[in-house]
């Protein structure tokens, strides 16, 4: 199954970073907090939303930080997702 987002809606999977303590112990996202970086995976059409044109500035692939407590999660063939509004997301991760 795919998930496709509707009008101004993106959906991303959370970016899997381990991180290295100074002493050598690698933290796994598990132990400690969900940093809200994620990688685009699916960009809605965009077009008419509450009567204002919105054009989608992010595409697929496309690492992003966005707001806290945003968007819908959702887990599809056991992976999951985060639905969000592209208004939402606060800056793209460029390397």
């Amino acid at each position: 199954m795919k998930l496709v987002p509707l009008f101004d809606r993106v959906v991303v999977e959370h970016v899997e970073e381990n991180e290295t303590t100074s002493f050598g112990l690698i933290l796994t996202t598990n132990s400690k907090e969900k940093p809200q970086i994620a990688k685009v995976i699916a960009v809605g059409k965009g077009g008419m939303v509450n009567g204002n044109e919105v054009k989608m500035e992010v595409k697929v692939g496309d690492n992003v930080v966005y707001s806290d407590y945003a968007g819908s999660n959702v887990k599809l063939d056991g992976k999951e997702y985060v639905v969000i509004r592209q208004s939402d997301i606060l800056a793209i991760v460029e390397d």
